[in-house]
C-alpha cells in the first residue's frame, strides 16, 4: 500500500485550480518516479494475468489517455498497480491547446468537464519521454501510445498527421490508439463517419504493414470512439473496424451530453464531460459493440468507473479490459487496486 493515502492529499489538490493541481501532481510524479520516494504512492499490482489482442497483461485495469499527455510519468503511474498505461494524445507538432480555464470539477457527481484540446509538447518530446521510461514495462506493464491530429491541420488532411504520429510512436509502443473521438478538436469526430473512417483506417493499416516489416513486429492498433453515437453509427464503426483489420476498440471518450449534470455549477461549460455521468452511455456503446463484433473482439471499456463494482459492470457489458481517468482523480491509487481485485474476483466466480 502507498505510504501516503490519497485521502490526505486530495483536499489540498482540490483546493487548487484543476489544471494547477494536475500539473503539480504530474510534476511531482515525474521528479520522484524511480527513486525511493516513489513508495509514497506505489502499491503492488494485483496478479490477474490475461492476453488481449496479443498483449500479455498482468491485470485488467488501465489508465486512460489524457492524464499524462506527454508520457512524462509512465513509471510513476505504472507503480500504482496498473496492468496497462496509455499516454498521449500526442500530435505531430507541439500545440498549446485551448485557452484557459479549460478543466472544471463537478464534485457533486465526481465528474469533470475538459476542453484541453490535445495540448502537448509534440511527437519528438513525447518519444524522448517514452524512451526514458523503464521500470513499468520491465515489471510486466503494457504501454499504449495515443495519437491524434494537430488542430491546425484541416480535417481533409487528418490522415497525414495520424500517419506521421503512427510512424513516430510505433517502435516504442505495445499498442497504438487512434483517437478520433475527442470533442475538443474541431471536426475530429467527423472521422467516425463511415467513409472518413474507412479511408483513415485503410491508410493506417497500409502504413502499419510497412512498419511491421521494418521493425520486425506487429503492434496492435486500437480506435477510441465517442459515447454520443446511435446504434446505427456504432454498427457502421464495428463493421469498419473488422473490415480493416483493426485489433480492438476503446469505448468511450467523453460526452457532449449534459442531462446528468444540468443545473450544477460549471455544467454549461463547453468540452467533454467525464465521470459517472458518462457511465451508462459508455456501457450502452460497449454492449452494442460486443453484439456487433462477436465474443472474441477486444474491447476496452472506459467511462465513469469510480468503484470496483463499476469496473465489473464494464466487463458485464462486454469489455475485456477497463480504463480509469476521472474516477482515478477523485479516488486515487486505491481505485486501481479495488477495481483490479473486483474484476479478478468476478471472473473467478464466472
Amino acid at each position: 500500500m502507498a505510504v501516503v493515502p490519497y485521502a490526505l492529499t486530495r483536499p489540498f489538490l482540490f483546493g487548487l485550480d484543476p489544471e494547477q493541481a494536475h500539473d503539480l501532481t504530474l510534476g511531482t510524479i515525474a521528479a520522484l518516479q524511480n527513486t525511493p520516494a516513489q513508495c509514497l504512492w506505489a502499491q503492488a499490482a494485483v496478479d490477474d494475468p490475461l492476453s488481449v489482442a496479443g498483449l500479455r497483461l498482468r491485470n485488467r485495469i488501465g489508465l486512460a489517455a489524457g492524464l499524462d499527455k506527454n508520457g512524462r510519468c509512465i513509471d510513476g503511474l505504472g507503480a500504482m498497480g496498473f496492468g496497462f498505461v496509455e499516454v498521449g494524445t500526442v500530435t505531430p507538432l507541439p500545440q498549446p491547446g485551448n485557452p484557459k480555464p479549460r478543466i472544471f470539477r463537478l464534485p457533486q457527481r465526481q465528474a469533470l468537464i475538459n476542453r484541453l484540446g490535445f495540448n502537448n509538447e509534440g511527437l519528438a518530446a513525447f518519444v524522448a519521454n517514452v524512451r526514458r521510461a523503464r521500470s513499468f514495462r520491465a515489471a510486466g506493464g503494457v504501454l499504449g501510445l495515443n495519437i491524434g491530429k494537430n488542430a491546425a491541420t484541416p480535417i481533409e488532411r487528418a490522415a497525414e498527421d495520424y500517419l506521421v504520429a503512427l510512424e513516430g510512436v510505433y517502435p516504442h509502443a505495445d499498442y497504438v490508439t487512434v483517437n478520433i473521438s475527442s470533442p475538443n478538436t474541431k471536426n475530429l469526430r467527423a472521422l467516425q463517419s463511415d467513409e472518413a473512417l474507412e479511408a483513415l483506417l485503410a491508410a493506417l493499416q497500409q502504413r502499419r504493414a510497412g512498419l511491421a516489416q521494418q521493425h520486425g513486429r506487429r503492434v496492435p492498433l486500437f480506435v477510441k470512439i465517442a459515447p454520443d453515437l446511435d446504434a446505427e453509427q456504432v454498427a457502421v464503426i464495428a463493421a469498419t473496424l473488422q473490415r480493416q483489420g483493426i485489433d480492438g476498440v476503446i469505448a468511450t471518450n467523453t460526452t457532449l451530453a449534459r442531462e446528468a449534470v444540468q443545473g450544477l455549477p460549471h455544467a454549461a461549460e463547453a468540452g467533454g464531460l467525464s465521470g459517472p455521468p458518462v457511465f451508462e452511455a459508455s456501457n450502452r456503446v460497449i454492449r452494442a459493440l460486443r453484439a456487433a463484433l462477436g465474443p472474441a473482439y477486444p474491447i476496452i471499456g472506459v467511462g465513469g468507473v469510480v468503484s470496483g463494482a463499476d469496473a465489473v459492470a464494464k466487463l458485464d457489458a462486454g469489455a475485456d479490459l477497463v480504463q480509469v481517468y476521472t474516477g482515478f482523480i477523485y479516488r486515487g491509487p486505491e481505485l486501481v487496486r479495488e477495481a483490479a481485485l473486483a474484476m479478478r474476483n468476478a471472473r473467478r466466480r464466472a
